[in-house]
Parts: structure tokens; C-alpha cells; sequence
């Protein structure tokens, strides 16, 4: 008798998820397609930003873009390089 109600008991689980799969699914894939999208058209407003911003300098004028982050690369943080010999 446990092992039918077991059975019965997962069936039901799995037509009951199956069924709000159905429901939610769809709304669930769309509201990730709207983000994802809305995502790309800003990234794309930002990039035409710096686009528009570039063509009003003139020739070799300096442009510092003081917004932009770079990263520092130290070579004594790194660390000192050991060469080991093997002793036989």
C-alpha cells in the first residue's frame, strides 16, 4: 500500500508542476526576454554616448575620460620568482 501511494503521490507532483510549467513558463521566459533586452538597448544607448562624444573633438585634440577605471598591475606585489634544483 506505501509504495502505491508513493507512486501516486509523485505522479501527482509531477502533473501539477507540468501543469504551472504551462502557466508560468512562458510569462517566466518573457519577463527574461524584456530584461535582456532592456539590458542590450542601454548598453547600445551608452556605447552611441561615447560614440557622439568622440566626434565632436576635433583632430588632435586630448580627450581624458576621467569615468573610465584602470587597473594598476605592480610587478613587487607580484612576487619573487624562485628557480628550485633538484639535489641528488
Amino acid at each position: 500500500m506505501g509504495f502505491l501511494r508513493t507512486i501516486l503521490i509523485i505522479l501527482l507532483v509531477y502533473y501539477i508542476l507540468k501543469l504551472l510549467a504551462r502557466w508560468f513558463g512562458p510569462r517566466l521566459f518573457g519577463y527574461a526576454a524584456k530584461r535582456t533586452e532592456k539590458h542590450f538597448r542601454d548598453r547600445f544607448e551608452e556605447f552611441q554616448g561615447y560614440q557622439n562624444q568622440e566626434s565632436y573633438s576635433k583632430e588632435g585634440e586630448v580627450i581624458i575620460d576621467k569615468n573610465t577605471v584602470q587597473k594598476k598591475k605592480d610587478s613587487d606585489q607580484i612576487g619573487e620568482f624562485v628557480d628550485f634544483e633538484e639535489i641528488e
